[in-house]
């Protein structure tokens, strides 16, 4: 038994538990652009099948409800996924002369955020802004939302620790929202987060959670914020991890609604891909 044990210990050392990525499927073409930040490697893998169609972005690596719902849905509709890989946890972590520093690689896409991200764990360098920088712009110019016209994010949360409530006055981010639609039939961990107002008029039409951004929102140095600034829609499936089933179906109401209120976004990926 001790030596079994043992050798259990040694594989987990050898092969350490990563994020459940979705499986490849026959047909679908992938390939990957590296960054390097330190001591820091972050694949961005670009999953694409049956082109043109939607285009989505996964950033964090512990998030994987909203990956495989994605999945599934580019299986049947086509479309591309960029999937940032970096060892299946939340945060960005790398050193710099000998130091360790960390930020949540959903605040790094703003200048004036960048460093408040990062000094939510401890102290800001200047080289570790400059690493995380030129990392966002890779991401940005990877995804190129100029070129597709919108940003898709997709999120997952644990049950309780934030939802739809979150955004309500009295509430820790009732300053980031404008409005607040919530269907109280839903879970309200389940819910879409969105900066334009068109989008939120379509998603409460449908009867889903809906957080409109504030155009007052603190700039935290997130893609809703950047997106905001750059006069960019944005849309953001945030749901409960493991709720695959309401993944799949928030993600195609959101598709819906952004085709609905700019057809030319659907005319376009009816000719040209991502």
């Amino acid at each position: 038994m001790l030596k079994y044990n043992t050798l259990i210990i040694l594989l987990c050392l050898l092969f350490p538990a990563q994020a459940q990525h979705p499986p490849v499927f026959e047909g679908i073409v992938s390939d990957t652009t590296r960054i390097a930040m330190n001591d820091l490697t972050v694949n961005l893998v670009r999953y694409t099948y049956r082109t043109p169609g939607i285009q989505f972005l996964a950033i964090h690596d512990d998030e994987d409800t909203g990956v495989k719902a994605a999945f599934e849905y580019i299986r049947f509709s086509g479309g591309t996924l960029i999937d940032c890989q970096y060892g299946g946890i939340r945060n960005f972590r790398l050193s710099n002369q000998g130091e360790r520093f960390q930020t949540d690689p959903n605040s790094i896409y703003t200048k004036k955020g960048l460093p408040i991200g990062i000094e939510k764990y401890g102290l800001v360098d200047d080289d570790v802004v400059k690493h995380l920088e030129r990392g966002a712009k890779t991401i940005l110019q990877l995804y190129d939302p100029e070129k597709q016209g919108y940003i898709f994010t997709l999120h997952n949360n644990t049950d309780g620790d934030f939802g739809i409530a979150s955004y309500l006055k009295g509430y820790e981010l009732e300053t980031s929202a404008d409005s607040v639609y919530i269907n109280f039939g839903m879970d309200p961990d389940d819910l879409v987060f969105v900066t334009d107002l068109k989008l939120f008029n379509g998603l409460k039409k449908e009867n889903v959670n809906v957080v409109l951004q504030s155009a007052n929102a603190p700039d935290d140095g997130s893609l809703s914020i950047y997106a905001m600034l750059n006069k960019i829609p944005y849309i953001n499936v945030e749901v409960q991890h493991g709720h695959y089933d309401e993944n799949l179906r928030l993600i195609e109401i959101a598709i819906k609604v952004l085709y609905q209120a700019y057809p030319q976004l659907k005319q376009k990926a009816s000719k040209e891909g991502p």
